[in-house]
């Protein structure tokens, strides 16, 4: 099935839906994710952030509906055409080669994502020094030859960014990139996120943090139980009564 994405949008949804069992995640969902700049997913525990990314990625399958991404309307989001499609995501649960060093963590994706390829041209040439840039980039450089699984957890959320980075794609969707962080590593995260959006990638976040989220964000999207419940301004729709009721609960 084709549909056209709306102008400017990185993606968008056309109601969708995910239930598991009796209980439904995400309910005829429709939304648009603005091209460039940082997007924020917030809403109350279960109200369906995570899912929403897990179908952006295929990394769960629809129930229903369309997802829009570079024009192309699927009915079926299958993980392993997220490259193809310049869009890439992180995990709630760090997904790393823990028997690897950090560095070939990146090489394995620079190298055409071939594990073994990745090894044998290990550090040479231009993915050595772009592996070395993504490294410094989130602070890893010094941590290049630590095996993934000696890092501590900030520093493999760190390591995780880094892999997505080495994906050079336009969209990245990163769910609860903040949690469990102390400040240090929170604001080096922010700043990697800002610097981001600065070289013009869409940058899609889940977060309960609303601190950082007013800082970052630039489009606000606020899910209840599954449904859009308000979209746009993050400093605007964090002051709707709506969205004020659904974390205070009234």
């Amino acid at each position: 099935m084709s549909a056209a994405a709306r102008p400017g949008s990185a993606v968008e949804t056309i109601a969708i839906s995910k239930s598991f069992g009796g209980v439904t995640a995400v309910r005829d969902l429709s939304l648009s994710i603005p091209r460039g700049g940082v997007t924020s997913i917030v809403g109350p525990n279960g109200s369906g952030k995570s899912t929403l990314i897990n179908l952006l990625s295929g990394t769960l399958s629809l129930d229903g509906g369309i997802v829009v991404i570079g024009g192309r309307g699927l009915t079926v989001v299958k993980a392993h055409d997220n490259p193809s499609r310049s869009i890439t995501r992180t995990f709630q649960e760090i997904r790393l080669f823990d028997q690897m060093s950090a560095l070939d963590n990146i090489l394995v994706v620079l190298t055409e994502r071939r594990v073994a390829r990745a090894l044998v041209e290990r550090g040479r040439g231009a993915r050595g020094e772009r592996a070395r840039e993504i490294l410094e980039r989130v602070g890893l450089w010094e941590k290049r030859r630590a095996l993934a699984m000696d890092l501590s957890y900030g520093q493999r959320k760190l390591l995780e960014i880094g892999r997505a980075l080495a994906m050079d794609v336009d969209t990245y969707l990163l769910d609860e990139p903040f949690a469990g962080l102390f400040p240090a590593m929170v604001e080096q995260v922010k700043a990697i996120l800002a610097r981001m959006r600065d070289e013009g990638r869409t940058v899609v976040f889940v977060s309960h943090n609303m601190d950082i989220v007013r800082e970052l964000t630039d489009h606000l999207i606020v899910l209840d139980s599954g449904e859009l419940l308000a979209h746009g301004d993050a400093d605007d729709v964090l002051g709707r009564p709506e969205v004020i009721g659904a974390y205070l609960g009234f």
